[in-house]
């Protein structure tokens, strides 16, 4: 079984050795780098190519979402999972919108934080529950409510986000649909283009809120 790779970037070494501990205990995660800040964490993220980033907002220097904008201007793919004590609204959005794929809080139960890594390993949401709400709520702009910007895509486009909203990943959508990995990365490119949104997240949390009625 192939393991997927995880790096921690945190300024905090305490807290690496914690989380170092915890994603050792899963046969199915293997930690390959850690980095005490954003210039680290960049050299690290554009050699090693890890599948999945833990990523700390608040670090001397760069911060977390100077990082993440750094990571993405790049060329980095790796899923990157904010893990943070903040839980500021403005926090929560803006590193949605720079192209986070998932927003955890260091007050969870360690179990529920593992849980949710293994989640985003496979390409699933990962959320704390109480952010759900706030981030659709805030990501609703004013005077949207009338407005649908998913009328411009076309039916493929809309099947591809629709199975977004449900977590899949890029290379499960291409498996489901018979088409390429790189296939899915471009309508995924034109989606988010036709939106007006950053980040898979932002698109997918607007479509499961526009379903709930919300």
């Amino acid at each position: 079984m192939n393991k997927a790779t995880v790096m921690l970037v945190d300024d905090h070494p305490l807290f690496r050795k914690g989380i170092r501990q915890l994603i050792e205990l899963e046969d199915e995660l293997s930690i390959v780098a850690e980095a005490k800040n954003g210039e680290e964490a960049l050299e690290q993220a554009r050699e090693l190519e890890p599948d999945l980033i833990l990523l700390d907002l608040n670090m001397q220097g760069m911060d977390g979402l100077d990082t993440l904008r750094m990571l993405r201007t790049s060329g980095v793919d790796s899923r990157v999972i904010m893990l943070t004590v903040s839980d500021n609204e403005a926090d929560v959005v803006n590193c949605f919108r720079a192209g986070a794929d998932g927003y955890l809080l260091k007050d969870m139960e360690p179990e529920e934080i593992l849980e949710k890594i293994k989640q985003a390993t496979l390409g699933k949401m990962a959320i704390s529950e109480r952010l759900t709400e706030i981030l659709a709520v805030a990501l609703r702009k004013p005077g949207d409510r009338d407005v649908d910007p998913s009328a411009s895509l076309t039916s493929r486009e809309y099947e591809i986000l629709t199975r977004i909203a449900e977590g899949h990943s890029n290379k499960v959508i291409a498996r489901d649909l018979d088409i390429s990995d790189g296939t899915v990365k471009v309508h995924v490119k034109h989606i988010l283009k036709k939106m007006g949104m950053k980040s898979r997240v932002e698109a997918a949390v607007w479509l499961v809120n526009r379903r709930s009625g919300s």
